[in-house]
């Protein structure tokens, strides 16, 4: 493992610790070392994990040498050394490892937050790029919206039916994401009134922390089977703190201290339903 150590940075802050860039700076990991990240003990073992997602690489599309590369490493022990193989693993390479992992493992659990947020974030720069602050805006509450509608759905199977039901139960995510904070808390801190919707007062940053929110906590819930309301809302608390763990491991803002946008989301749709009625 070289100079680098196991010891957690803060949770998912490790797999930051042990990136590293080619000579084009494009990042990569290497599997010897993200097996024993991810707890598996035997290299066999993990070998199976890679397999799948080699797999679900070729499944979607993608070139498997574009992400799965095979390397040597040069073992040293003692006066002796020898050659073991290995594996150069691209971020998304890592993200279908720890979606195909083994979901029991905490590890596990972490690496599908870090790698799944990551690849959500470049996904969003890549697409958004060329777009305006408001722009950003109304395309991520777009999708927002459509997740919100998939997470009621996966929260109702879960066991959690009724409006005042599901009321509490997106409180738990609020209140993982934002520090213990009630979306009442939320809409105070922000100058919004009771009926205002706290999403719509949100800028890009802020409303993509939430949309990764929703859109793990709609998976989780649906992979683990979550059964019961009170699960179900400790499922979306989880989840809702772990992403804003990984915004502290990144060093990013805390999405309560983000500003809030002078123009609502619905400001925003008039001004452009304007522009095309022009």
């Amino acid at each position: 493992m070289d100079n680098k150590t196991l010891e957690p940075l803060g949770e998912t802050s490790i797999f930051e610790n042990f990136k590293y860039f080619d000579k084009n700076h494009n990042e990569y990991w290497l599997a010897r070392e993200l097996q024993k990240i991810l707890a598996y003990s035997e290299w066999r073992n993990f070998l199976n994990v890679i397999e799948k997602a080699i797999t679900a690489c070729e499944n979607s599309g993608n070139d498997i040498s574009n992400h799965f590369v095979d390397v040597n490493k040069t073992v040293h022990t003692g006066a002796s050394s020898k050659d073991i193989e290995d594996i150069q693993l691209s971020r998304y390479a890592c993200y279908l490892i720890v979606q195909n992992g083994d979901s029991r493992k905490k590890e596990i659990a972490l690496g599908q937050t870090y790698f799944a947020l990551q690849t959500h974030k470049q996904e969003l720069s890549e697409k958004f790029q060329e777009l305006s602050e408001d722009q950003k805006r109304l395309a991520v509450r777009h999708e927002l919206k459509h997740h919100n509608k998939a997470l009621a759905d996966a929260a109702a199977h879960s066991g959690v039916k009724t409006g005042l039901e599901f009321a509490q139960f997106q409180n738990f995510g609020y209140k993982g994401l934002y520090d213990n904070r009630t979306a009442a808390d939320i809409k105070k801190l922000k100058g919004l009134s009771k009926d205002q919707d706290i999403l719509d007062h949100m800028g890009s940053t802020e409303l993509a922390a939430n949309l990764f929110r929703a859109t793990q906590t709609e998976e989780k819930l649906r992979r683990d089977k979550i059964i019961g309301k009170n699960k179900a809302n400790q499922t979306h608390y989880d989840v809702g703190k772990k992403v804003r763990q990984t915004i502290a491991d990144l060093g990013g803002t805390m999405p309560e201290e983000l500003p809030t946008p002078n123009k609502s989301i619905k400001e925003l749709e008039r001004e452009a339903k304007k522009k095309i009625n022009k």
